[in-house]
């Protein structure tokens, strides 16, 4: 279906299909097979709360060799006890991973244990390489003309870059990362590893902040393209594999898909051979809801409205008058008083996003004041589920976007370095299954003490943004009319 929708054959290679669930059990094997006796009398140590840690349990069992895996202590028990099923001994160890790397560090040297890095080395990158190894092996058809795989900290993309100019010269390699945590397509712009300030942890299993040493050397010399996707492109390529294959990527597992379909847009494929990488299907059961709800927007087959409408009677049968024959997919609203009322619609979506602009225009025409809010994250993260109307009196109030960790302690870390010098007028947090939560909060802080409340979020330490000017906060929760 999908083929048919690009207007190419498009090749998906599923390393969800591996007992893992993942390709990471190739370069863990890989790297474990590698090792002297001496090196295996010893064992190895990994730290990982993901694919990786699964991958050196299974690999350590099927070679008769103790295999250690540090995990913090918020890592999900099923993941835990994935690890324990596959012969691994998980140790868990900190809230953080950087807590549960250093004590594993600490007992690689205590012990003699080989530490198995689960990118930046190269043996690890030849074992993940082994995936294009086999595509290759595999395809007999066309040439392949364009390979897209998904990149982290880059072992899956140098081990494919290096097989794949081997085996196939003439194919085209294009990394794919998301818009919030493209490491490596920083690194290549910039001709040298850069370290980001922060990563999105949408797609968890390639939330790097810096790439590889070795795997950006490799990747600099051998990548023909690096480009990025959305985190709602992400779930759309998520929902297209499943209904292709009725299989459920994890959200990194369906990237190098979703970078697919953004390519073929920006150049169009006809005729030609390409191939994603299905990297893995580790996903937290939550986060498929979050999925879902984003799917629509990331093909751009839904669109989110604020409109203003009279607060008089008939109003809302009016308005899906005006509409015309779209299919209403939500529709929030609470009564704020007589005048206006403000509403939060979604809209289904036949044509793509010149539907939704000629939509906007069309009711805008009809004397509606719109806002399209189909790219805001506020509002498709807190607002659509907020609508309630607008609390008088609140003209000092800052809204503030921020991600907790989830972890015991979180909020009371927060509430605790931010102290008492201002009041909490509004709190909204929703769990989607990742390492880090979306809080928004609403703060009343008189504009002259600003700065103040800058530095003292700083010091919260947590990534935030001030969103007290978004449109849908204004409509909806704060005290402005559109």
């Amino acid at each position: 279906r999908l083929s048919a929708r690009l207007g190419c054959e498009l090749l998906l290679k599923r390393e969800d299909l591996q007992p893992v669930y993942s390709f990471k059990l190739r370069g863990a094997y890989n790297k474990i097979a590698q090792l002297s006796e001496e090196q295996r009398a010893r064992g190895v140590i990994a730290a990982s709360a993901g694919n990786h840690a699964q991958g050196v349990a299974l690999a350590g069992a099927k070679l008769g060799i103790a295999a250690w895996i540090v995990m913090p202590r918020t890592t999900p028990s099923i993941k835990v006890e994935s690890v324990r099923a596959f012969g691994g001994r998980a140790i868990l160890h900190g809230d953080s991973f950087d807590e549960a790397a250093a004590h594993a560090c600490e007992l690689a040297d205590s012990r003699g244990m080989t530490m198995v890095h689960p990118y930046d080395d190269p043996d690890v990158i030849a074992g993940q390489g082994t995936i294009a190894k086999e595509i290759f092996e595999q395809h007999t058809g066309r040439p392949i003309d364009v390979m897209f795989v998904c990149v982290g900290g880059g072992g899956l993309l140098a081990g494919i870059a290096a097989w794949t100019r081997r085996l196939s010269p003439t194919t085209r390699i294009v990394a794919v990362e998301p818009d919030d945590s493209n490491c490596m397509g920083a690194a290549i712009a910039a001709d040298e590893r850069v370290a980001l300030p922060q990563v999105g942890l949408f797609a968890d299993g390639v939330a790097v902040r810096q790439a590889g040493e070795e795997t950006f050397r490799i990747a600099r010399a051998l990548v023909d393209e690096c480009i990025t996707v959305t985190a709602d492109e992400i779930c759309a390529a998520t929902r297209d594999v499943f209904y292709d294959h009725r299989a459920l990527p994890e959200p990194a597992g369906a990237l190098a898909v979703a970078g697919a379909k953004r390519w073929v847009l920006d150049h169009g494929a006809q005729g030609l051979t390409i191939c994603a990488i299905v990297s893995g299907a580790n996903v937290s059961f939550d986060r498929l809801r979050h999925i879902a709800e984003r799917a629509e927007l990331g093909d751009a087959s839904e669109a989110l409205l604020a409109v203003t409408i009279p607060e008089a009677p008939g109003s809302f049968r009016r308005f899906l008058r005006d509409l015309g024959k779209h299919g209403i997919t939500e529709f929030n609203y609470r009564y704020a008083g007589s005048g206006a009322a403000h509403i939060f619609v979604g809209v289904k979506l036949a044509e793509g996003r010149a539907e939704a602009v000629k939509l906007v225009e069309d009711l805008r025409t009809k004397g509606y004041p719109v806002v399209d809010l189909s790219g805001d994250e506020i509002a498709k993260v807190h607002i659509r589920y907020m609508v309630g109307g607008r609390a008088p009196g609140l003209n000092d109030e800052r809204l503030i976007r921020l991600e907790f960790p989830e972890r015991p302690g979180a909020l009371l870390n927060f509430l605790s370095r931010l102290g008492d010098r201002w009041n909490i007028s509004l709190f909204h947090y929703r769990n989607h299954g990742a390492a880090y939560g979306r809080v928004l909060v609403g703060v009343q802080v008189p504009d002259a003490r600003h700065p103040d409340f800058a530095r003292a979020l700083d010091a919260v330490g947590y990534p935030w943004w001030d969103e007290s000017a978004n449109p849908a906060y204004a409509m909806f929760v704060g005290t402005q009319d559109l």
